[in-house]
């Protein structure tokens, strides 16, 4: 998809209209494992503004969803400790797809297949904007980070840190 087209419709984008959500479009040229990264520099954003919908899961396997930075990854221990449980891992990119419907890489939080407990960076919350997948590789949707909490009843925890 070149960035001059304008995108057909996800299932993120049909569900937030569908609420009347107030977002805004942003196309890029996906390229494959350019992540958050190369999502923020075709679109000319602040990394930090770019977030990244993860798909994990405890030690019995059920999935949740944490929203962190583009530039920071989760602490797995930190998160555990935050919703009670004993450990928290990735989900392989199968799983990943079978509990979200999306393809890797195009993960949205809006929408998915699986309910299941949407967790965010509670320093998300304190930006102006963020840019956030919207269901399909090459698109991020710009909002209010307030949406995530009206809209996917996120809980904030504090699970950050830098990138390696």
């Amino acid at each position: 998809m070149h960035s001059a087209h304008k995108p057909s419709e996800t299932p993120a984008t049909t569900w937030l209209r569908g609420r009347s959500a107030d977002f805004s479009l942003h196309v890029y040229d996906y390229v494959d494992h350019g992540g958050a990264t190369w999502g923020a520099e075709a679109l000319g954003l602040p990394l930090h503004a770019v977030i990244k919908t993860l798909v994990m899961q405890s030690e019995t396997a059920k999935p949740l969803v944490v929203l962190m930075h583009g530039d920071c990854q989760v602490s797995t221990k930190n998160l555990a400790r935050a919703i009670g449980v004993k450990t928290i891992q990735p989900c392989s990119p199968a799983a990943a797809q079978r509990h979200s419907g999306y393809q890797v890489g195009g993960t949205s939080p809006f929408a998915l297949r699986k309910t299941m407990p949407i967790y965010v960076e509670a320093t998300v919350l304190e930006l102006e904007r963020i840019y956030i997948n919207g269901g399909r590789r090459g698109l991020l949707l710009g909002m209010e980070p307030a949406l995530l909490m009206a809209q996917l009843h996120a809980q904030p925890v504090h699970c950050a840190l830098p990138l390696a």
